[in-house]
């Protein structure tokens, strides 16, 4: 199957749920089981989030989303415009986390480890793209 989509949201909390259903939406003729369903949600939803949080900090922006199918692998893109990454390396290390407050410091680790493969390319001051590719094995395949 080949299929593919582009979606820009405003930097807004509540586009994370949406980037998250229409992920959801674009995925469903792959027939995904439960798990790799909420893999690929959890693992757009700290994408999305790290944009709002580290990306724009205080201010709006764009967030543009986009995804492609080539046969059973997806492969979704995550890119701001936001101030981008000094150190892409330190900022994936398990726990490290910008700032004060209740940040974990777990978004990249989770992307990781829900997909199997992630790509990251910042630039300082120009933002972020964040690559998530994850093969659907499916319900069908079973």
């Amino acid at each position: 199957m080949e299929n593919e989509f582009r979606l820009t949201v405003s930097s807004k909390s509540v586009n994370e749920g949406f980037a998250r259903v229409v992920v959801s939406a674009f995925i469903t003729p792959l027939d995904p089981t439960l798990e790799e369903l909420a893999d690929l949600k959890t693992a757009v939803s700290e994408a999305v989030t790290n944009c709002i949080v580290h990306g724009y900090k205080d201010k709006y922006g764009k967030i543009y989303i986009s995804g492609k199918i080539s046969g059973d692998v997806v492969k979704i893109t995550i890119r701001d415009k936001g101030c981008g990454i000094d150190d892409i390396a330190r900022a994936m290390t398990p726990l490290f986390t910008t700032g004060e407050g209740e940040r974990a410091g777990l978004g990249f680790t989770v992307m990781e480890s829900f997909c199997d493969k992630i790509s990251v390319r910042s630039a300082i001051g120009k933002g972020t793209s964040v690559v998530l590719v994850k093969k659907i094995e499916g319900k069908s395949k079973w």
